[in-house]
């Protein structure tokens, strides 16, 4: 981990938004609009403001759509490379799908491409170098779900309660999180798999090598049903 510069995004944009119909029927979630724009340039936006120079973005429902709004590839002059799955991979599968785009000592932050946050993605770098994990998850305090235990030292000790193991603070997840290259090793090419699988296999064989920071600073919002996009329609991005 020389290099502490993270150059690449990958956005979770290949969803079928079941939970957002019938608004996502003929248009995947990430590109419906809050304040007339799609909710994926809020994501590409926060990133930028952390040193992103490149996107990858899967697609699988209305896939057209995205080469619609982004005619030329790329937003703001930064390129996107658009990655379909025929078959939709879940997380890890479709992580694990763009591993021939990422360098061999490189790492990426993965977005999940229905969030709106300016959560200050830094400290989660900074994080992520310090505890020198495979991968490091950003995460709440507060929230609607807070199913992600860490101990004391900022490890990620259990997830959705799969290992029983409390921890010292129950948190939620943020849906942001960096991924080194070297942990795609674990993964599997054509599995259709949540990346929650890999991540509680890989705490059972070393408690120290997935890694947590709690950012609580900024606003999140998770667009994961109508009555959140409408309200977020309705008050705006604050």
């Amino acid at each position: 981990m020389q290099n502490k510069q993270i150059i690449t995004a990958f956005i979770l944009g290949a969803g079928l938004g079941t939970r957002l119909r019938p608004l996502t029927e003929n248009i995947p979630k990430p590109l419906l609009e809050i304040s007339g724009r799609p909710i994926i340039t809020y994501a590409m936006e926060h990133l930028l403001s952390a040193g992103v120079k490149r996107f990858i973005v899967n697609t699988h429902h209305c896939a057209n759509k995205y080469a619609e709004a982004f005619p030329k590839n790329n937003y703001k002059d930064i390129p996107i490379t658009f990655r379909h799955e025929p078959v939709l991979l879940d997380t890890a599968g479709g992580i694990k799908n763009i591993e021939d785009l990422i360098g061999e000592d490189e790492r990426i932050i993965v977005y999940n491409g229905d969030i709106i946050t300016n959560m200050p993605i830094e400290m989660l770098i900074r994080k992520h170098f310090k505890l020198k994990t495979s991968v490091t998850l950003a995460l709440r305090s507060q929230g609607p779900l807070l199913n992600v235990n860490i101990d004391d030292n900022g490890y990620v000790c259990d997830m959705r309660h799969i290992l029983k193991n409390q921890g010292a603070k129950s948190c939620l997840f943020a849906g942001i999180y960096i991924v080194e290259k070297s942990f795609l090793s674990r993964l599997q090419q054509g599995k259709v798999e949540s990346i929650v699988i890999p991540l509680v296999k890989m705490i059972k064989e070393n408690p120290r090598s997935l890694g947590g920071a709690v950012i609580d600073d900024g606003y999140w919002h998770d667009l994961g049903t109508i009555e959140e996009y409408e309200k977020l329609k309705k008050t705006g991005i604050n």
